[in-house]
């Protein structure tokens, strides 16, 4: 477990299908994805959260509101597991419910994760892409570190031509 100030970044417990189904069922959130998850698929995204902590010792970990003790969205580490130009790659990434954007927590739950990244995990770079108009979380990797790279940019290949969230903007991060 990772504490910051306000959060608690976990591992996900199967208990959390709920609370995950709500935030990624919300427009406002899957309007960055190629659509809302089903609770199916959020059942599945959490076995596969499980399974990258249980082989590497990260994922993209469910994000708790100290003072509330809600699930409030998830933030962390994950391998790049699409074919693309920069692989192997481990992308830093944060999702959370609309009604705790704005107040800094993916930045901070998004440092923490670096920090993990880059202390524990040994990791020498660390990748981050969205949708070029995604502006909220480009302000995030620019905050904690991440450089764009133009000559970088992508289509994701898991989005059909033509896709409106096809185009993605790639940011990198490397230690010294």
């Amino acid at each position: 477990m990772i504490h910051t100030p306000r959060l608690l970044l976990r591992p996900w417990l199967d208990s959390d299908l709920d609370a995950l189904t709500a935030i990624n069922d919300d427009p406002a959130v899957y309007q960055w994805l190629a659509g809302p998850f089903t609770r199916e698929m959020n059942a599945a995204s959490i076995q596969r959260q499980q399974g990258f902590q249980a082989e590497h010792g990260f994922c993209y970990w469910a994000v708790v509101e100290k003072a509330s003790g809600a699930l409030i969205g998830m933030a962390g580490l994950m391998p790049v597991t699409f074919d693309a130009g920069f692989l192997p790659a481990v992308e830093i990434g944060w999702r959370l419910s609309p009604a705790f954007q704005g107040r800094g927590y993916a930045t901070e739950a998004a440092k923490a994760a670096l920090d993990y990244g880059f202390g524990p995990a040994g990791l020498r770079e660390i990748v981050s892409f969205t949708v070029p108009h995604n502006r909220a979380s480009r302000a995030v990797m620019e905050r904690i570190g991440l450089r764009h790279e133009p000559a970088m940019d992508f289509d994701h290949p898991r989005l059909a031509e033509g896709h409106p969230l096809r185009r993605h903007v790639f940011y990198r991060i490397r230690t010294t």
